[in-house]
């Protein structure tokens, strides 16, 4: 959630820690502060709110300065004022530091500090490692910050300053995502790769309870035991163009329209360029092992969760394989049952999702195999799971997720075929036939991206819309659940999505005069039953917006009708998805939201 960005070396840090707190903003934020070795002490500066606050305060008077630590703060513990922003420093001054995560055992260790005598000014769980870290200092940082380390419960991700080591950083995580990188003119870390990336593409990531020192000439390693070890660098792919907006106004609708370009690389990683078929080591299961499956579960949160739910479609139509959908946050804490071979699959864009994490850690517990899809190399989903399925996304900073849920639907339905064939349900010939019309549905989306203006004009004319609902049934309905989980995210609309048989059951007494409703309706065995859905609500004075798979005769049963290039049912998600977050997208604009940083949300959900 919130924000790390660390450096020491040659230059001056002040420019280099607001650049990289400015490419962590996207992760949501409610104030930032830096602390700066000066010369003579840490210099610290923070202020409530939007970066550009912290920047004028630094125009007006600037840190000089080339060791320093950055922060951007997500609340949860103390309301958001320049108290309680980081970085936080010990009664003596002794150090600053700054963190993400939240530590559990805090209430336990500020009671026993003030017994000691420390007097504490903010409300926060961070100032507490602070002060005890102060409290454990005797001169030797290392072992300072290893001992308090050790104490904590919790996530956590720490970036450490010292006044008698004012050229090194120390920096501790477990469970909350630190990546250590080492360039041309000093040593950097973070909490995410973007604000690297103009600094260096080699980089390292922390795994739990492991130290890095960050020096101006090198970066050393440790376990939680202080022992050296060796760490393995990983090259990043992504350009530093990839983390800008170029010349779209705002990340979102830069990914809503990459999304092409990302379906089309991550179809290139599992089909062959050479045969044109599946790649058989880029799926987790061998055919005598695919045919011993007898259930999957996808565990998930949030639009990850809503893929999962597409991808039920997928692999049960097409692999015949049962599979159980759940949200990580309820799975965590239920009596689930499960079985042999029954793997879990584990979907979150960043890897660090900490429900995720929790049920994941649950199934490896008990020896259950764990399956990811993942965006992020090195993500501690990446990295403990039997095996990940990636999603080739690139950077994704608007808080709203969209091209990556859209790959992740994607590889779903690569796998959903791969086991499909396996498993014998569909032959060589037919997955062929699937993939050579895959690969033409980038040119589809284009083509949908094309009509922006139209889903523009009427997000203008419905923007001060009260009630909204999405209708759909079958894959639709999944798609509903995205569609208005977008539109509460980036336009602050209460909305709901119904199966639309449902609607008889309860829900239609929400419908009168002024009511809009989106029918998602691209599954052509089922359009007849939404046809009579729709009148449904149309004779209950409802606005209708039908969303079809080509031509499908809907128009007389809604008020307006966007159709995009026919594709086989099952395809129809990819193509669907665009107008709906379109429509979110412009909705956002017209009522003046944020739409990169929405109220009170963050980008990857670190914390429970």
């Amino acid at each position: 959630m919130c924000g790390i960005v660390g450096y020491t070396g040659k230059q001056n840090c002040m420019s280099i820690l607001l650049r990289g707190l400015g490419s962590l903003a996207y992760r949501g934020y409610d104030s930032a502060g830096v602390a700066i070795w000066n010369g003579t002490t840490i210099a610290v500066t923070k202020e409530r709110g939007k970066l550009f606050a912290l920047e004028d305060a630094l125009d007006k008077k600037p840190i000089e300065g080339t060791t320093g630590i950055g922060h951007t703060r997500w609340a949860t513990h103390g309301e958001p004022n320049v108290v309680n922003a980081h970085p936080h420093t010990d009664a003596k001054g002794q150090l600053a530091l700054v963190h993400n995560g939240i530590i559990e055992n805090y209430r336990t260790l500020k009671e026993q500090l003030l017994r000691e005598g420390v007097t504490f000014v903010s409300e926060t769980d961070t100032e507490v490692v602070a002060q005890m870290i102060g409290k454990l200092y005797d001169g030797d940082p290392k072992k300072a910050v290893l001992r308090a380390m050790n104490k904590l419960e919790g996530t956590f991700a720490l970036a450490i300053l010292f006044r008698d080591e004012p050229d090194t950083l120390y920096c501790v995580c477990n469970g909350s995502p630190m990546v250590v990188g080492r360039g041309r003119s000093g040593s950097f870390v973070a909490s995410d790769i973007p604000a690297l990336l103009p600094y260096t593409r080699k980089v390292t990531f922390l795994e739990n309870r492991q130290m890095a020192i960050l020096q101006k000439n090198g970066i050393r390693y440790y376990d939680r035991d202080g022992n050296p070890i060796e760490k393995e660098i990983t090259e990043v792919e992504w350009d530093v163009e990839a983390a800008r907006k170029g010349n779209f106004e705002h990340f979102m609708l830069k990914e809503i329209h990459e999304q092409p370009d990302a379906l089309l690389h991550t179809i290139e990683q599992y089909v062959s360029s050479r045969t044109g078929c599946l790649r058989e080591d880029a799926f987790p299961w061998t055919k005598e092992e695919a045919n011993q499956l007898k259930r999957l579960r996808i565990v998930s949160c949030g639009s990850a969760y809503h893929a999962g739910l597409v991808g039920k479609k997928f692999l049960e139509h097409l692999a015949k394989l049962p599979v159980e959908v759940e949200v990580a946050s309820e799975y965590r804490y239920s009596d689930a049952l499960y079985s042999e071979n029954e793997p879990m699959m584990l979907i979150s864009q960043s890897g660090e999702t900490a429900d995720t994490i929790a049920a994941m850690r649950m199934a490896k517990s008990r020896n259950q195999e764990t399956v990811a899809i993942c965006n992020v190399i090195g993500s501690t989903i990446a990295r403990e799971c039997d095996r990940t399925l990636f999603t080739y996304a690139g950077p994704e900073i608007a808080v709203a997720a969209t091209k990556s849920y859209l790959t992740q639907t994607v590889v779903l339905f690569l796998l959903a075929l791969d086991l499909a064939e396996k498993r014998g349900w569909l032959t060589h010939s037919k997955v062929q036939e699937q993939l050579e019309r895959l690969k033409r549905v980038p040119d589809d989306m284009r083509a949908v991206l094309a009509r922006k203006e139209q889903v523009q004009a009427y997000a203008n004319r419905h923007a001060l819309t009260k009630k909204m609902f999405f209708i759909g049934r079958g894959l639709d309905h999944a798609l509903c659940l995205e569609a208005a989980l977008k539109l509460k995210e980036i336009a602050y609309i209460h909305t709901d999505a119904y199966a639309a048989g449902e609607l008889k059951h309860g829900t239609i007494a929400l419908v009168e005069d002024g009511s809009l409703v989106i029918s998602v309706a691209t599954q052509k065995p089922l359009l007849s039953k939404m046809a009579s859905n729709m009148e449904e609500v149309r004779v209950r004075g409802a606005d209708i917006l039908a969303i079809t798979n080509g031509s499908s005769g809907m128009e007389e049963h809604c008020d307006e009708q966007w159709d995009f290039p026919e594709v086989p049912d099952m395809m129809a998600p990819f193509l669907a998805v665009i107008p709906l977050q379109l429509l979110a997208y412009y909705i956002g604009v017209a009522r003046g939201c944020s739409i990169d940083q929405p109220r009170n949300l963050a980008k990857s959900v670190t914390v429970e």
